[in-house]
């Protein structure tokens, strides 16, 4: 049984970026900036910043900032370690369902342009995948995923309807032309009588060859947009087989286990499962694995759930996908505001998007100003007053709420 009393409530977070080649260069990423005021490493003006990483993942970890106590400054312990070994910030529930660790982890997201084609395996094929391919394929852990636009954010996002994909087909010729007429056909062909196995089927077929060609001509590279970002992927044309979306300011978007999709440009809070695997297939100079993604896939069809939140008062709201491991809390204070965070049988992460303002426990124990960069850990158990002494967004990450 893990205990419930936690002497230490709250830990600022020094975490980490992400440099791919996607992000936005320097003072143009919000994650270069809330890089720079969290860890005080200055912004490089050419450097291309993608993801501020908030978690234990081995690929991007947190640390805890904690005094020595001889007169020496502050040191530093990996969040992963810490959580480890004081299991009773979690508490029990999250300890006896994932163990001695955070099963979520949290980030920001800068994007300019395209990600890669991508799905990420479920529970059991990750297992699979990390055990023959660990270099690749970097753990054992599914990772349905969730993300919240700050600004205006674009993405590819599953599969659109048949209706839609025969459109395609007969106003699209390179999309005929690349795949051939056999398989222009058997979409064509597909019934409404036809059963969900079989449209499946045609699906995954066409899908398979066109994700498996290797160049576009010179004609076809002149029509489509994303081929300036990607010249010669035959990536380009699959986004015709997806559902573009546009998301507002505020509004979500969950992703679950073998489903396709690309993020665009735009920026955004993004949560997920602890994990980093992905696998890719196009729009990307990193490796691709065709078959694998391909024979992945749900190819379920349809326009995506589009999250909108859920007002917790005046000033919060939740954002709770289908999974079990997290859910997002967006809250917005106007100067002089106040809110609370009731206290909950599982733990938290909590960023500073903008703003200044203070953070203090129900017993009174911790009382800290906080501002734009800072990342927060608070234990389970724990309950938070917030006040804003300026404009102040943050975000707070935790367990889904139904679990606890």
């Amino acid at each position: 049984m893990v205990e419930q009393s936690v002497r230490n409530e709250v830990k600022k977070l020094v975490c980490g970026v992400q440099s791919y080649d996607w992000g936005k260069i320097g003072g143009e990423s919000m994650v270069a900036k809330l890089f720079s005021l969290n860890s005080g490493v200055e912004i490089e003006l050419d450097k291309p910043y993608a993801e501020f990483w908030m978690g234990t993942h081995e690929s991007g970890p947190s640390f805890v900032i904690e005094s020595c106590g001889d007169g020496n400054g502050d040191d530093h312990v990996s969040l992963k370690e810490w959580v480890a070994e004081n299991p009773s910030v979690l508490g029990d529930k999250v300890v006896k369902k994932w163990g001695n660790d955070l099963p979520f982890l949290f980030k920001v997201l800068s994007v300019a342009k395209a990600l890669s084609i991508q799905a990420h395996p479920d529970k059991e094929l990750a297992r699979t995948l990390h055990k023959l391919r660990p270099s690749i394929y970097k753990d054992d852990n599914h990772k349905p995923e969730m993300a919240l636009a700050l600004t205006e954010f674009e993405a590819l996002c599953g599969f659109v309807s048949m209706e839609e994909l025969k459109d395609v087909i007969c106003s699209v010729p390179e999309v005929t032309e690349l795949v051939g007429n056999a398989y222009a056909d058997q979409v064509l062909h597909v019934k409404e009588q036809d059963g969900k196995e079989e449209v499946k089927a045609v699906l995954q077929s066409i899908f398979t060859q066109l994700m498996s060609l290797r160049q576009l001509t010179d004609k076809e590279r002149l029509v489509i947009r994303l081929d300036k970002q990607y010249p010669s992927d035959v990536g380009v044309i699959s986004a015709f087989f997806l559902n573009y979306v546009n998301l507002n300011p505020g509004e979500a978007l969950y992703l679950g286990a073998n489903e396709p999709h690309a993020y665009i440009f735009g920026e955004c809070i993004e949560c997920m499962a602890t994990s980093d695997n992905v696998v890719r297939a196009g729009l990307t100079p990193k490796l691709r694995d065709v078959p694998t993604l391909c024979s992945m896939l749900t190819y379920k069809q349809g326009f995506p759930e589009i999250l909108c939140g859920v007002p917790l008062n005046q000033h919060t709201k939740r954002y709770s996908p289908p999974f079990d491991e997290f859910e997002v809390d967006c809250c917005i204070l106007p100067q002089g505001a106040k809110t609370v965070f009731p206290a909950i049988s599982g733990p938290s992460l909590f960023v500073v998007a903008s703003g200044e303002g203070t953070m203090q426990t129900d017993s009174s124990s911790y009382e800290e100003e906080v501002s734009e960069g800072d990342v927060l850990f608070v234990s389970a158990n724990t309950q938070i007053c917030i006040t804003s002494t300026s404009g102040l967004e943050l975000y707070r990450a935790g367990v889904n709420s139904r679990l606890l």
